[in-house]
């Protein structure tokens, strides 16, 4: 068996290495709302490319995996029934296109990888193929893709559909999707298709490029990829469903994986659900990234962290809160009275956040709106670690241990000052314990994660029409 270079490191009992990604989104105050009113966050210069730029600078500086851009193609208007309350709080609207970011971003660093968040309901995977591949190219081979089914209502309607499909119909259509682009991106060029021979005048040998022929439920494609092959071909596949239909999709598809968890006991069962139906699918069960939603608040001591997660709190927005919540839920909180427990609730949206609000009561009781409403006000769905820069890397440390996930997808209450205290306070501890990467390794983002090469792995599911078409 071969192994990463993260396996022979537990075979040999050294400290477990964790990861870090940045979670960030392009618009204002991602999933902390209310916090762009605070004086030291900048994400209202979510226009300015600047700031992109110098956020991809500081994140490289301190070794993160990378920067996942999240994306919405519509308004959150489950809360009250209307985008009323999402406008007025900024709470992912206005936003705009993540993809366009990467190319300059890409330009001012060498390492940091962009995960980029599109989905798989409106756009035909055709164009998308060619839109994925130049980003491949153009960052030499650091862009990652986060597949995304579509949750909203309202971005269904704006796209000429009543609403979107059901939870599994998502998954069924997006793996034809998947499909296609792995036929498109793994098997219509060899390899050495592109000779460029000035002699004879030959750029590309039209017998080593290959019409697709797909022919399936939901597209048709029968030609050829019109890109040539990027670094990777295929870019990282990034995933975050949660539920089960969502981990087998994962399972198959996905080498990082991004999950939230109120509790480490949760989040444990969850890593574990994961890496099993990786080995049923036939994959490694360490063959993908897990990465769990955080939020850090550091600085020099104990306490400075705590008076600034105070100074946070006094910012954010409960109203924002449930605006996000209702439409990750599918449930429009703004029925509920603060102190009623949300109940059980069938949702055609995020199945998993539904069910983590049940169990995280380690008392057995059950979360009621109000405190929804204070856990998502800084940093979403995910838990706040606060302390000193050695505090917080003892409970990464133990989250770790504990759980089995890889690393941490960091969400922000101010933007980029969440980020430079974890770069000043935190990595250096975690690096001096060899806890945290202390160089990028060469190549591409795949190999960075891996350091097993560029391209997808032969047991992966993209290689298979890869295999198929070489066989015949």
């Amino acid at each position: 068996m071969v192994f990463t270079a993260e396996q022979a490191r537990h075979r040999a009992g050294r400290t477990r290495r964790i990861r870090f990604n940045a979670f960030a989104m392009n618009c204002v105050a991602h999933q902390s709302p209310g916090l762009w009113r605070h004086p030291e966050d900048q994400s209202s210069r979510y226009t300015d490319l600047r700031y992109w730029t110098e956020l991809a600078k500081l994140l490289e500086r301190g070794r993160f995996d990378g920067l996942f851009l999240a994306d919405v193609l519509g308004t959150y208007d489950v809360y009250g029934g209307n985008h009323d309350a999402a406008l007025r709080q900024g709470a992912q609207v206005p936003v705009s296109d993540p993809l366009l970011l990467a190319s300059a971003m890409a330009a001012v660093t060498e390492h940091l990888g962009f995960g980029i968040t599109a989905g798989t309901a409106f756009e035909h995977p055709y164009p998308f193929a060619r839109r994925l591949s130049t980003l491949d190219h153009l960052t030499n081979g650091r862009i990652g893709w986060n597949v995304v089914t579509g949750y909203l209502p309202s971005a269904a309607r704006n796209m000429g559909e009543d609403d979107q499909l059901q939870h599994d119909d998502r998954y069924d259509h997006a793996d034809e999707y998947l499909e296609v682009l792995y036929k498109l991106w793994e098997t219509s060029w060899e390899d050495d298709a592109v000779v460029r021979d000035r002699t004879t005048g030959v750029y590309t040998d039209p017998a080593k490029v290959h019409p697709i022929e797909h022919e399936g439920k939901h597209f048709t494609v029968p030609g050829i990829h019109i890109s040539e092959p990027s670094p990777q071909r295929t870019p990282v596949i990034f995933q975050a469903g949660a539920s089960p239909r969502g981990v087998r999709f994962a399972a198959e598809n996905a080498e990082a994986i991004f999950v939230g968890a109120p509790t480490k006991a949760i989040l444990k069962d969850t890593v574990a659900r994961i890496r099993n139906e990786l080995t049923k699918v036939g994959r490694d069960p360490y063959s993908a990234r897990i990465y769990t939603l955080l939020t850090i608040i550091t600085d020099r001591t104990p306490e400075l962290a705590q008076a600034k997660l105070e100074d946070y709190r006094s910012y954010a927005s409960s109203e924002g809160a449930l605006v996000f919540t209702s439409g990750w839920m599918g449930i429009d909180l703004s029925g509920y009275r603060a102190d009623e427990p949300i109940g059980n609730v069938e949702s055609n949206a995020i199945q998993s956040a539904v069910a983590s609000f049940r169990q995280a009561d380690e008392k057995g009781g059950e979360w009621t709106v109000g405190d929804i409403a204070e856990w998502a006000g800084i940093g979403g769905l995910g838990p706040i670690v606060v302390g000193s820069g050695a505090e917080v890397a003892d409970e990464l440390q133990e989250w770790v241990s504990e759980t089995d996930v890889d690393g941490f997808n960091l969400a922000y209450a101010v933007t980029p000052g969440t980020f430079e205290d974890i770069v000043e306070h935190v990595i250096p501890e975690l690096t001096k314990r060899g806890a945290y990467q202390d160089d990028y390794d060469e190549g591409t983002l795949r190999n960075k994660l891996f350091g097993r090469g560029d391209r997808l792995p032969l047991e992966h599911r993209g290689r298979s029409f890869d295999r198929i078409r070489t066989a015949g």
